[in-house]
């Protein structure tokens, strides 16, 4: 049969309801047919578009009717399976099978890494041999020959990183194709060329019998531009294009490109890849038609907007050198009638005005709403403020798998063991909701939680025997030992289900090994929960090709490199609820919002980065090599999401949606908002009131913002006993001691902490008293035991590499200090001796750090300090009193000092600082002075002067009934600990009077 004379070739404009025109259209000329309608064909771009079309033939049946068959033949994306659907129409002559995506991952990952220069781990390997199976990908949609790389003329000006990346794909690219032979396989792309030209070939020469429309293809492969010709010139074929611009002059039209070669260069200018019609004017050209072939579908449908919304949509998307015409446009040729635009602060706003609006268009019968975005923070965020309401959106993108309980379960494991049990790695796999889910979950969790309070502070030693050391320690207060107990009657549960999994990672040298180890022991630690459901269901069925297709993947794995790995191979996976959600309200990507038109459209994150996207680097070809081997440009994912988001501008009512600031700080406006809003002029219309309403959704009526806490407790519950150190806190802060004391509230460590501040002083002070009580005043066993103290476990890295120096020659000017006070007649009395003295009906606490003989009869008291001491002007305000009521303990008549006997006077005070003063470490400072110097206390004073303090605070705070009122003062020790539980942010700053 021959070829018609004009191709058979439509357009429905972006104005129109795609789905719903092109079946009104078809069911006109063949549904009066059940039997001519059923023999019929549509060919449709992605499975979501099948689905989009069988929906609008379901609004238009009556009583049933035999569909035609709706076949997937492949996404814009080309990376995506595109042709299995006709793999039935070829013919007897066999086509090789096509390679599984995972194993093509697997096998190019390890040629990758065999081929590096430089060592590379398995993760790094995995993500370059994506990259170039992707380019590979490219280069056979494109028909390039891989010989073509060596015939380019790159005149050397390329960098050294892009000459080397050239050299190793140059010989990857060779290495491959001997790769499929050898396993007689071909490229899923190879192979759905192959298929597309035969069935071009056959429908040429022998057309189906039913009628076959192609779709909404806009891909501009060369293969499938020759099945689209095929299509368009045989009898019943139609080829049906989706928001073709057919408003805009040949100049415009022409000034797209892509362009006739330049006779003197030999080169072809750049076209505008970022126009939204660049793809299907290539695509008309690869078809050997024009836009003058294209006619207009003649039927609509009653979701259509107006027609004079394409014109204008049109004269937005204008190339860039003719938008200069903007300025000459009629007050009609620049409205955008039924369009508004939402500008708002945040993206929290932004996405609860989102819902706010999709909320609304429910309140009217059978109307439907979609949001259309391609940032899926925002898609999820949108849904959380709809459950609110009840509704669960439809949400046909789905969700990753490595955001999802199975994969965040998998990913933990992985973490876990890479990081040897760590405290924060462990504590997240044991928390895990899918772990020990069942009724034992909540005796689980009381385990859990008690190794959590028990694992804040430094980090134990590595592996579950860091743990069990742990366990086994002995020292600390009643109330660790009481958690450390708690802990040890748990934990044989807990390390009977990872000691395998220890044990099976510490064999598991290469990838396979590490995900079949993953596999094997997440099912006993969740009760097989992990593999179960729908998003079990897809983890179980990843892992199976992961484990088939690993023996063939990269062989050198770093352990600590398989989070990553995982987390990325998981990220790739996209999972939907297989019941779907409300019939009325959608949330779709880009590729699944195409054919796909609601009554309300609100098209969100139209900002620079997120739609469009910023285009992702190729690490293999420079982009003159994309240039001049013919594959698409970076930039031509930019012109695909200008032609969404055109097409989506069609709706009868459209919202479209911004915020100023990002998750990452200020963001720029889409350059299709900007072009919008400059085109529309003064018809740019607002539609602020959904921003109102957002921000006053969670507004209170009235605020009522919380008074300066004051609590006064009855005097039964005001504690009798106070340490020296609280006494501080007490003056500065009566808030703060209230709720250290009274509420028994104390700051917990962070979980594998670093060795901070506290843990210093106490180290130091324990390395200081074992030396002391030893009585050898030798510097080499001070030396020594400091030394050891940097061996610990917990000690990091970094603070061995830069406190170690600074400590030791501290303690060596420490010992030379000792040696020094002993020939001058100081000797030592005690060290890390606990006093107590009662004082105005209380009972005083203290620990000295040192206690010492001066020569004159008198005792000296010493604190050591890691840091800066207090100032004298701390000790004088009453913040920093802590060595006068030590002081004040030992000349007590009621307790004192053990072993400290016949005190009659304290005469010395005395900080010793690590810290650095001057050119050394190590120095002497006394918040005293015998004759009152630089406004200093009186050494024979003080003492007098911190009981005066003592009795005033004392009886107003503990014998007395004076409020505990929060008081903003940061000389207070752990200032800040509070201020949450104050409601600081609520009443600092108001004057409450």
């Amino acid at each position: 049969m021959g070829e018609k004379a004009r191709p058979a070739l439509f357009n429905i404009p972006a104005h129109r309801a795609f789905a719903d025109s092109l079946v009104a259209g078809i069911l006109a000329r063949h549904g009066g047919d059940p039997m001519r309608l059923a023999q019929g064909m549509l060919l449709l771009p992605s499975n979501r578009a099948v689905r989009a079309i069988s929906d609008a033939f379901v609004r238009r049946s009556e009583g049933g009717l035999l569909l035609p068959r709706l076949v997937a033949i492949g996404e814009p994306e080309l990376g995506e399976q595109i042709g299995g659907a006709l793999d039935p129409l070829a013919d007897d002559e066999a086509v090789p099978p096509a390679i599984p995506p995972m194993r093509r991952q697997m096998i190019l990952a390890r040629m990758v890494q065999e081929a590096s220069a430089v060592p590379i781990d398995a993760g790094q390997a995995i993500k370059l041999g994506q990259a170039l199976g992707a380019v590979l990908d490219q280069m056979q949609v494109e028909r390039v020959p891989a010989e073509a790389l060596g015939k380019l003329e790159l005149d050397g000006d390329l960098s050294q990183h892009w000459q080397s990346s050239l050299a190793l794909f140059d010989i990857l690219i060779a290495r491959w194709p001997a790769t499929l032979q050898r396993i007689g396989m071909i490229d899923l792309t190879d192979r759905r060329n192959r298929l597309f030209d035969r069935v071009a070939r056959r429908w040429a020469e022998h057309p189906p019998r039913g009628f076959v429309v192609a779709a909404a293809i806009s891909t501009t492969a060369p293969a499938v531009a020759g099945l689209l010709r095929a299509i368009a010139h045989m009898p019943g074929g139609q080829v049906v294009f989706s928001g073709l611009d057919q408003h805009m002059d040949e100049d415009a039209w022409d000034g797209i490109g892509p362009f006739e070669t330049d006779p003197v260069s030999g080169r072809a200018p750049a076209g505008h890849e970022t126009h939204p019609q660049y793809a299907l004017k290539q695509l008309l050209d690869r078809m050997s038609a024009t836009r003058d072939d294209v006619a207009l579908w003649r039927w609509g449908s009653e979701h259509d907007a107006r027609a004079v919304r394409g014109r204008n949509i049109s004269n937005a998307m204008l190339p860039p050198r003719l938008t200069t015409r903007w300025g000459e446009l009629k007050t009609a040729d620049r409205s955008l009638a039924g369009v508004e635009a939402l500008e708002v602060a945040t993206a929290g706003e932004e996405a609860q005005a989102i819902a706010i609006a999709l909320r609304e268009a429910m309140e009217s019968p059978g109307r439907t709403a979609a949001l259309v975005t391609p940032d899926r923070q925002l898609a999820t965020r949108v849904s959380a403020h709809l459950r609110r309401w009840g509704i669960e959106a439809d949400d046909s993108a789905g969700q990753p798998l490595s955001r999802l309980p199975p994969g965040t379960l998998l990913i933990a494991i992985a973490e876990a063991v890479a990081e040897r049990f760590a405290p924060v790695a462990l504590l997240t796999l044991l928390k895990h909701p899918l772990v020990m889910r069942g009724e034992r979950r909540l005796e689980w969790l009381d385990g859990v939680r008690a190794l959590d309070l028990l694992l804040r502070g430094p980090r134990p030693q590595a592996g579950l025997a860091g743990i069990d050391m742990m366990l086994e320690a002995r020292e600390g207060e009643d109330r660790q030992r009481a958690l450390r107990q708690r802990v040890r009657d748990w934990w044989p549960w807990a390390r009977g289900l990872l000691a395998p999994l220890e044990t099976a990672f510490a064999s598991a040298t290469d990838l396979a090994g590490q995900f079949a180890a993953i596999r094997a022991h997440a099912g006993p630690l969740t009760d097989d929960a992990v593999w179960a459901g729908y998003q079990g269901h897809a983890a179980a069925d990843l892992f199976a090709e992961i484990e088939i297709a690993a023996a063939e993947g990269p062989r050198q794995a770093d352990l600590r490199a398989l989070p990553t790995l995982l987390d990325h191979m998981l990220g790739g996976l996209a999972v939907r609820p297989p019941q779907g959600g409300h019939p009325r309200i959608a949330i779709l990507g880009l590729i699944e919002a195409r054919l796909v038109q609601a009554d309300l459209m609100i098209l969100g994150g139209l900002n620079e980065g997120t739609w469009p996207g910023l285009p992702t680097p190729d690490p293999w070809l420079a982009p003159r090599i994309r240039r001049e081997l013919g594959l698409p440009g970076l930039e031509t994912r930019i012109g695909l999401a200008a032609h969404d988001f055109a097409s989506a501008l069609g709706a009868p009512r459209v919202l479209i949606t911004r915020a100023r600031r990002g998750s990452g700080g200020p963001a720029v406006a889409s350059r299709f908002w900007l072009r919008l809003k400059a085109m529309a002029g003064a018809q740019w219309r607002q539609a602020s009131h959904y921003g109102a309403l957002a921000q006053g959704l969670d507004r209170p009526a009235v605020h009522r913002p919380a008074s300066r806490p004051a609590p006064r407790p009855p005097a039964s519950v005001r504690p009798r006993l106070i340490p020296v150190t609280d006494v501080d806190r007490l003056k500065a802060d009566p808030y703060a001691f209230y709720a250290r004391r009274i509420l028994r509230l104390a700051r917990l460590d962070p979980v594998d902490a670093d060795a901070g501040p506290a843990w210093r002083g106490t180290a130091v002070h324990d390395i200081l008293q074992h030396w002391a009580e030893a009585g050898d005043r030798d510097p080499a066993s001070l030396e020594a035991r400091a030394r050891a103290m940097f061996d610990r476990p917990e000690v990091h890295p970094l603070l061995r590499a830069l406190w170690q120096p600074r400590l030791m020659e501290a303690v060596r000017w420490i010992a030379a200090e000792v040696v020094s006070d002993q020939r001058a007649g100081r000797t030592i009395l005690a060290v890390e001796s606990e006093g107590v003295a009662k004082i105005a009906g209380v009972t005083l606490t203290g620990k000295a750090d040192r206690i010492d003989r001066m020569p004159d009869g008198t005792v000296g008291i010493v604190d050591y300090k890691t840091g800066k001491p207090p100032s004298a002007k701390q000790v004088r305000a009453g913040f920093a009193l802590q060595l006068g009521l030590l002081g004040l303990i030992a000349e007590s008549n009621e307790g004192g000092f053990p072993g400290v006997d016949g005190v009659k006077r304290a005469g010395c005070f005395e900080y010793w600082s690590l810290a650095k003063k001057g050119d050394q470490f190590g120095y002497r400072e006394s918040p005293v002075d015998s004759l009152g110097k630089r406004d200093k206390i009186v050494t024979a004073d003080f003492t007098d002067y911190v009981l005066g303090q003592f009795i005033e605070v004392a009886g107003a705070f503990l014998t007395g009934d004076a409020p505990f009122t929060a008081q903003v003062n940061p000389e207070v020790a752990n200032y800040g600990d509070y201020d949450q539980l104050m409601r600081l942010e609520e009443w600092y700053g108001r004057d409450d009077g």
